[in-house]
């Protein structure tokens, strides 16, 4: 019997994991997905430049397959979840505030102590996210790059400065009121008002815009759309 190919899905923290990975297990076939933690954010870690970036996600999965005695034959696609983390908003959204002793989102602005620190993030992330939304492919296997804005809790479950502990509450009842509802996670991903069913191209323009990138909404229902047939497209191009 053939291997079966692998769907190798990144995701940045063990949360992301806890939520998803049963999900996208059972939505593909279990034993072809491989969920990877990176934890952290690769977008903004020191040194992670668009020239660099391609490379430093190649490794990742180059590591993984000689650790398993797989060939680049063996990958069917990678697919990548990342926060958007109000990457590209304009700078004056970014409030210095002395009193936050961490950084706080909301839909409208982000809080910090330290208004330099988080633009110069933003610039980064939001060059490197230009760079791998436009990227076809990582090591000849097809890539595409989905988000969740603000990020991940924000979407999933309508919460933004979660602790880690509330993250990983929240991402174990998430999983288990899904397992065993593909087709209503689906239609949750797909089909809210925080949706974004444009094409993948314009996805990624969508979230670019205005404050979009911390507001909430997700592209990923685009990566099942050959699980759940065709549906109309929501027009969020203003």
């Amino acid at each position: 019997m053939a291997r079966k190919r692998i769907i190798f899905v990144i995701v940045e923290g063990p949360s992301d994991e806890e939520a998803l990975g049963v999900l996208l297990g059972r939505i593909y076939d279990r034993s072809s997905v491989f969920v990877h933690i990176m934890h952290g954010d690769i977008s903004t870690q020191r040194g992670v430049w668009p020239e660099r970036i391609e490379g430093r996600l190649g490794k990742e999965i180059q590591a993984y397959a000689a650790s398993n005695h797989y060939t680049k034959a063996d990958f069917r696609e990678i697919i990548h979840i990342v926060d958007m983390d109000g990457a590209y908003i304009p700078p004056e959204r970014v409030v210095q505030d002395a009193s936050a002793r961490r950084v706080i989102y909301a839909e409208t602005e982000i809080r910090t102590r330290n208004k330099d620190g988080i633009e110069s993030r933003n610039r980064q992330k939001a060059a490197n996210l230009d760079r791998l939304s436009s990227c076809k492919s990582i090591w000849g296997v097809p890539y595409r790059v989905f988000y969740m804005s603000c990020n991940l809790d924000h979407v999933l479950y309508n919460k933004l400065n979660s602790s880690n502990a509330q993250k990983e509450e929240n991402a174990y009842q998430f999983a288990k009121a899904y397992r065993n509802a593909i087709p209503e996670f689906l239609t949750f991903l797909s089909d809210s008002d925080f949706s974004v069913r444009l094409d993948y191209e314009r996805s990624w323009e969508y979230i670019k815009k205005d404050l979009h990138s911390l507001e909430r909404h997700t592209n990923l229902g685009l990566c099942f759309s050959h699980k759940r047939g065709p549906s109309p497209v929501l027009d969020k191009s203003e």
